[in-house]
């Protein structure tokens, strides 16, 4: 546990020099959604979708910057240097998930705080707001974690951004009500975790309270736990 909290240490005290990512995690979801609240000012639009978007725009973001921060310590030889100590591979991907959660945490606050800001009225409790958004970011980064081992470069790390996000994007219930939705992709779209984050998020825009949305949040949860295991299973070394 020594390790992964060292790992956790080590990897947030290079995102604070990184200004460009510090930026990318805390302000672009802002200027996004401030972007949306502009746009539809005056219609509840916001309302509506506001909390969608605070969980959607979390999770892309982080997934983007984990899988390719997770590349670079393989192609710069980092990783294989610390495989030679005593640091394992749970340690590893455990310090990367424990430190982006800690980011998330921010990013969460600084989102739903700068949404309350912009007037997005949450009729649900909006502490629960920020619980869904903190593990959407966390999901993002443990599924960034998964991905960056089928990636060999940080181009391909970006590619595998859409090939994993879009099609979730399309069957989340996000462009049109699952129930609608063909059977197969309705049925295809119960295996996507942002399914379970976009439902969730409705929920709460609607009010919903947390025997509303545990069911979620509970499925959420078991793709953290099932994206950090596959990270730790198909983690290698060093980039071929």
């Amino acid at each position: 546990m020594t390790l992964t909290w060292t790992t956790a240490a080590r990897v947030l005290a290079q995102l604070r020099f990184d200004h460009r990512t510090v930026a990318l995690i805390l302000v672009l979801p802002c200027l996004l959604l401030g972007l949306v609240a502009w746009m539809f000012d005056g219609t509840p639009v916001l309302d509506q979708f506001g909390p969608v978007l605070v969980g959607l725009f979390p999770l892309v973001v982080m997934f983007l910057v984990t899988s390719v921060a997770t590349l670079r310590e393989r192609q710069s030889g980092t990783l294989e240097r610390l495989m030679t100590t005593p640091l394992g591979k749970g340690d590893f991907v455990g310090g990367y998930a424990l430190a982006f959660a800690t980011l998330a945490l921010v990013q969460a606050l600084v989102v739903v705080g700068f949404a309350t800001l912009v007037r997005m009225d949450v009729a649900g409790p909006m502490w629960l707001v920020i619980v869904v958004a903190l593990l959407d970011a966390v999901l993002g980064s443990c599924l960034g974690l998964a991905a960056s081992a089928l990636a060999r470069s940080e181009f391909q790390a970006v590619q595998m951004m859409p090939a994993i996000i879009f099609p979730q994007l399309i069957t989340c219930g996000l462009l049109m009500p699952r129930g609608q939705m063909p059977q197969v992709l309705e049925w295809l779209s119960r295996a996507f975790p942002l399914t379970y984050a976009v439902e969730a998020m409705q929920d709460l825009a609607a009010g919903g309270e947390w025997v509303d949305v545990r069911g979620a949040v509970g499925v959420i949860v078991a793709f953290i736990v099932g994206a950090v295991v596959l990270g730790v299973a198909t983690l290698r070394r060093r980039t071929p």
